[in-house]
C-alpha cells in the first residue's frame, strides 16, 4: 500500500483539509484507492488548531511514488490558505506496512501533546517522503494519520458548495432535514439538536463544506443525502473516521491529571454546583485527597439541568477534556446517588407549635411555651435524578465524543441527550 497523509492545510479565513482530500481522491484515482479516505481527528485541545484538527490520509494500491507525492504537493500548494500564520501544511509518503512506533505516535498525537522535530525523526526513520510548508507543523498530523489504527470507527458524508456560493448563506431546506434525521436516527446521529431546535450537521464557517451526514454505514449515508433538499453541491466524498468514538480519552486519576489532554475520571462530588453569570455551571470531584473543578458550560445547555442536580457525595465519572485545571465536559455518568436528607424545625412536645432554632448547633427553643429540644426533624428525600449516562446535546458535542447511542455496554443505563 502507498499511504499519502495531509494536514493544516485550512484556516478560519476558509478552505478545508477534507475538501482537499476530496479532490485528491478524484485526481490519484488511477493509482487505485484502497478503501474510503481516512478523516482522522487529532487531540481537540491543541492550542494551534484551526477548527476540528483533523489530517487526511488516502491509501493507494500503488504508485509510483514520486508520481504521487508530486500530485499531493501540488494539491497542496494549490488550495492551502498560505496567507494565515496559523496554517503550516505538511504532506507525508509512505510506502509498505506501517510500523508499530507509528502507530503508538498517532495515537499519542490523538490524545496528548507532541513536537515537530519527533515526527520528523520518526518519518526519517522509515524513510518516509515528508514536505513541509511554513514551519510544517502539519507534518505530525500527516503522520498520524497514516499510522491510526481504526480501531471503532465511523463514516462522514461530507458535501461541498459550488465556489460561487462560497461567500453566500448555506440553503438547506430544514424540513428535508428533520426527515432525513427521523428516517435514518439512529443510524445517523448529530444532523440536528431536537431539544434546541438547531441544525447542527451544517457548519456557519466561511468554508466548502454544505453539510457532514454521520452515520454507522456508507450505505446509510448514502440514503439520508438523498432525502435533503438543498443548493447545488459541488462534489461529495464518504470518509472513514474516528470521529465520534472517545478515542481521545484516557481513563486516569485525578491526582494524574494534566491540562490540554482528555479523561475519564471518576470520584465523589466534593463541591455542590454553582451557576456563575453567563450561564457555566461547576462543581468538584474528588478522588483519594486530590480534587479537580468539572464544568458544564453554557453552550451544553440542558445538559446543565443533570449537571446542577448533582450533591456532595454523589459518585461519578466525568467525560472530557482539560483545561485551564478544569474539565470540559462532555458526558457524565452519575454512578451512585447519595442519600439527601432534608432538616426541618420540630414540633414542641409540649404545646405541639412549631419550634425555632436558637443558634447554629444551639437546638430548638418553643417562642409560646418556652419548652427546649436539641435536634431538628431529619427526612430522607427522594431525588430527581437518575443513576446512569448523561451527555450534552448535538449543538454542543466535539468531534471525538462517543454518542451515547454508541454505546451498548448492558450495565450503563443511557440518557441520550438530543
Amino acid at each position: 500500500m502507498l499511504y499519502v497523509g495531509i494536514d493544516d492545510t485550512d484556516s478560519k479565513l476558509g478552505m478545508c483539509t477534507t475538501y482537499l482530500a476530496a479532490v485528491l481522491a478524484e485526481r490519484l484515482a488511477p493509482f487505485g484507492l484502497h478503501g474510503y479516505p481516512r478523516l482522522v481527528r487529532l487531540n481537540p485541545n491543541i492550542k494551534y488548531k484551526t477548527r476540528g484538527n483533523a489530517a487526511l490520509c488516502l491509501v493507494l494500491e500503488r504508485g509510483p511514488v514520486e508520481e504521487v507525492e508530486k500530485i499531493a504537493v501540488k494539491a497542496v500548494e494549490e488550495y492551502a490558505r498560505f496567507e494565515d500564520g496559523n496554517t503550516n501544511p505538511g504532506v507525508v509518503v509512505h510506502e509498505g506496512e506501517v510500523p508499530d512506533d507509528v502507530r503508538a505516535f498517532a495515537l499519542r498525537v490523538v490524545r496528548d501533546v507532541v513536537d515537530i522535530p519527533e515526527a520528523l525523526l520518526l518519518a526519517k526513520k522509515h524513510g518516509m517522503r515528508v514536505r513541509r510548508f511554513k514551519n510544517g507543523r502539519g507534518v505530525i498530523g500527516a503522520l498520524a494519520s497514516i499510522g491510526l489504527d481504526l480501531y471503532d470507527h465511523t463514516y462522514e458524508l461530507l458535501a461541498y458548495r459550488l465556489p460561487e456560493n462560497y461567500e453566500k448563506p448555506r440553503r438547506l431546506d430544514r424540513e428535508s432535514v428533520y426527515r432525513m434525521d427521523a428516517a435514518t436516527y439512529p443510524d445517523t446521529w448529530d444532523n440536528v439538536d431536537l431539544r434546541n431546535k438547531v441544525v447542527v450537521f451544517s457548519p456557519h464557517t466561511p468554508d466548502p463544506v454544505l453539510y457532514g451526514i454521520r452515520g454507522n454505514s456508507p450505505e446509510v449515508l448514502l440514503k439520508a443525502q438523498k432525502m435533503l433538499v438543498t443548493e447545488p453541491v459541488e462534489r461529495s466524498q464518504i470518509f472513514i473516521t474516528n470521529q465520534g468514538t472517545d478515542m481521545h480519552l484516557v481513563e486516569a486519576k485525578v491526582a494524574d491529571v494534566r491540562n490540554d489532554r482528555s479523561y475519564v475520571l471518576e470520584g465523589f462530588v466534593c463541591d455542590e454546583p454553582q451557576a456563575i453569570e453567563g450561564g457555566h455551571v461547576f462543581f468538584g470531584i474528588e478522588q483519594a485527597g486530590a480534587s479537580i473543578k468539572c464544568a458544564a458550560f453554557e453552550p451544553t445547555k440542558n445538559f446543565r439541568e443533570i449537571v446542577k442536580q448533582l450533591i456532595k457525595g454523589d459518585e461519578v465519572k466525568a467525560f472530557g477534556s482539560v483545561k485551564g485545571d478544569t474539565v470540559n465536559l462532555e458526558k457524565l455518568e452519575v454512578v451512585k446517588l447519595a442519600q439527601l436528607v432534608k432538616t426541618s424545625p420540630p414540633k414542641c412536645p409540649v404545646c405541639g407549635k412549631s419550634m425555632e432554632s436558637v443558634g447554629r448547633n444551639k437546638g430548638y427553643r418553643c417562642r409560646k411555651c418556652g419548652a427546649r429540644r436539641a435536634l431538628p426533624i431529619y427526612e430522607k428525600v427522594k431525588r430527581d435524578l437518575e443513576p446512569g449516562l448523561y451527555e450534552v446535546p448535538p449543538s454542543a458535542r466535539r468531534h471525538l465524543a462517543k454518542q451515547i447511542i454508541r454505546i451498548k455496554e448492558p450495565w450503563c443505563r443511557t440518557h441520550p441527550g438530543r
